[in-house]
């Protein structure tokens, strides 16, 4: 049986998805900046919102919302693409000695991703704080908002975080 997802565009998407066999492709800073960057561009081109995020060191999670139905497989599909491309790129180029055992043809991205349907307020906080404190319980922060490529700084203090957030709660 097929899990349905449900697309219709009148409540957020939790989603997750995972670097390839749980490689650590997103250890280095400016490769969790990238999938910031591409997470930033692809909701601009589906007219997307953001609620939250984080990015792990294997794994990325998203609080997001579509005004438009049939949204969220494009703007994950285009997400996962274009991320990988730079990613790829940038281990090529600046971790070389990483980059040069990297499969040019090996996949960034597990194939798939997971999406939890939000449909109140409540499950919506519960969830950003599921992702939030995601750093803090890998043990690479000691405070949520210490972690700078998660929206935590900015539900605690407004800083920026490379993409715009449009709370949900």
């Amino acid at each position: 049986m097929r899990r349905r997802v449900f697309d219709d565009g009148s409540f957020g998407h939790f989603v997750t998805f995972s670097c390839y066999g749980r490689a650590r492709l997103l250890d280095d800073d400016r490769a969790k900046g990238i999938v910031v960057h591409y997470l930033s561009r692809q909701l601009n081109n589906q007219a997307g919102s953001l609620a939250g995020f984080v990015v792990m060191p294997d794994h990325v999670h998203a609080l997001v919302r579509f005004s438009k139905e049939g949204m969220l497989s494009v703007f994950m599909g285009q997400w996962k693409r274009r991320s990988s491309i730079g990613l790829k790129e940038h281990l090529r180029r600046c971790l070389k000695g990483y980059g040069a055992k990297l499969d040019s043809g090996a996949p960034i991205w597990q194939a798939r991703y997971y999406s939890f349907e939000v449909f109140s307020q409540s499950k919506a906080r519960e969830k950003l704080e599921y992702m939030h404190n995601n750093p803090v319980k890998a043990g690479l922060v000691r405070h949520p908002e210490d972690w700078k490529f998660s929206s935590a700084p900015w539900y605690l203090s407004r800083i920026p975080v490379g993409v715009p957030i449009e709370p949900l709660i």
